[in-house]
């Protein structure tokens, strides 16, 4: 069950916002293997002043970034993850977001730290989360 943060400029409209959220998503589902109704994001418009980064950091030229922060279950493989980015990017580009311009960072935690309702730690009841290939 991930949990998705999308941090973009104000000056994107709202159609673009969309169209990110859905291709995070979608990467999510083809590439971890996370259920197509396993949705819940945070998108959040920023003046253009509130979204610093350095335009050249490590050889990558940005112009307008878009922020994606995924906090998931431990346990994917690292190549799963570079999968992940690859293709969160390719759909970004679709929506007119240039590759270059994608930042993700994922944040990885224990089965024991979601609930996602009624107060009960559903996921430890659940045991295991897509792409983890076991239980948590």
């Amino acid at each position: 069950m991930p949990l998705v943060r999308i941090d973009l400029s104000a000056h994107r409209p709202p159609a673009v916002r969309r169209a990110v959220a859905d291709g995070v998503h979608q990467a999510l589902v083809e590439v971890i293997g996370i259920p197509d109704g396993d949705r819940f994001q945070i998108v959040t418009p920023h003046d253009p002043d509130e979204l610093i980064f350095d335009p050249n950091y490590l050889g990558v030229d940005r112009q307008d970034v878009v922020y994606v922060q995924i906090t998931l279950v431990q346990g994917r493989p690292r190549e799963l993850k570079l999968d992940l980015y690859r293709r969160i990017a390719e759909l970004l580009a679709e929506a007119g977001v240039r590759p270059e311009d994608v930042v993700i960072t994922l944040v990885e935690n224990a089965l024991d730290n979601w609930s996602v309702g009624n107060g009960i730690a559903q996921l430890v009841e659940l045991g295991a989360v897509a792409g983890t290939g076991s239980a948590g």
